[in-house]
């Protein structure tokens, strides 16, 4: 099923919740925690939540969006599931992960097949996967599709060259064939059309000027720096034409452990 969304995760939570129906969430696993995540975790009724990242500068960001919100039986913990003791012996009856895998490459590359056997023992009840469609690697035809490519081409060439490993996303075929193979049945699979404005315009680009600021070829970081400019100034105004620059697919996913 295909539907048009704006890409903001409040919509794709709204889905989840959907899928969750009048299901009681219990104890709550958010496995791959961010400030988006947690503002939402924050308004549902769980008994209570663990949320977890592999990045002790985004646990300290998300301590202070949490302020006085956490309940003394809710924990926030710095931790990495390619520790195969992490959380060992725990389960969960509800489990996030939001852009979890695409994010994997990150802090424990090359083990993306392994998570969601990873969290079946921790899966009490259900997963949810909130996932993004690759797009950097594919061509596209029509004007907004172009942009949103170059763009993720030019962020992911920056970062590399800054010493830092991109995102790498997997297709929602991809995740449902490994859900299978390690011991989940599908419930619901939905795929949503992205609309992308000025705050990914901006956030993407900007991510580019801060690597830059890095490299120590100054030739080459000014010359990069004045097509990430050019690249602004051309997507905003194609932004403001078009209402938004569509292209690709975000997807939500329910699963439960067999």
């Amino acid at each position: 099923m295909s539907k048009t969304a704006i890409h903001t995760g409040s919509r794709l939570y709204q889905i989840v919740a959907d899928m969750q129906g009048d299901r009681p969430w219990g104890n709550f696993l958010d496995a791959g925690t961010g400030k988006g995540s947690l503002r939402w975790l924050l308004t549902l009724e769980t008994e209570r939540w663990t949320a977890i990242t592999a990045s002790p500068g985004m646990a300290e960001q998300v301590s202070r969006e949490l302020g006085e919100q956490k309940r003394p039986e809710d924990r926030l913990l710095v931790g990495n599931w390619s520790d195969p003791e992490f959380l060992q012996g725990e389960r969960f009856d509800t489990v996030l992960a939001d852009y979890l895998l695409g994010a994997i490459d990150g802090f424990a590359p090359y083990t993306q097949d392994l998570l969601f056997s990873r969290l079946r023992p921790l899966t009490g009840q259900r997963l949810y996967i909130i996932g993004l469609e690759p797009y950097v690697p594919y061509s596209s035809t029509d004007p907004a599709g172009k942009l949103i490519v170059e763009i993720g081409r030019l962020r992911d060439a920056c970062l590399l060259l800054a010493g830092e490993r991109p995102y790498r996303e997997y297709p929602m075929d991809w995740v449902l064939r490994h859900l299978r193979q390690s011991g989940y049945r599908c419930v619901d699979a939905q795929r949503f059309g992205i609309r992308y404005g000025d705050s990914f315009i901006h956030g993407q680009l900007d991510m580019c000027d801060g690597r830059l600021r890095r490299l120590k070829d100054r030739n080459l970081a000014l010359a990069l720096s004045e097509h990430v400019q050019a690249l602004r100034k051309q997507a905003l105004a194609l932004n403001q034409t078009l209402g938004g620059l569509r292209h690709g697919h975000d997807y939500v996913i329910c699963a439960e452990a067999i």
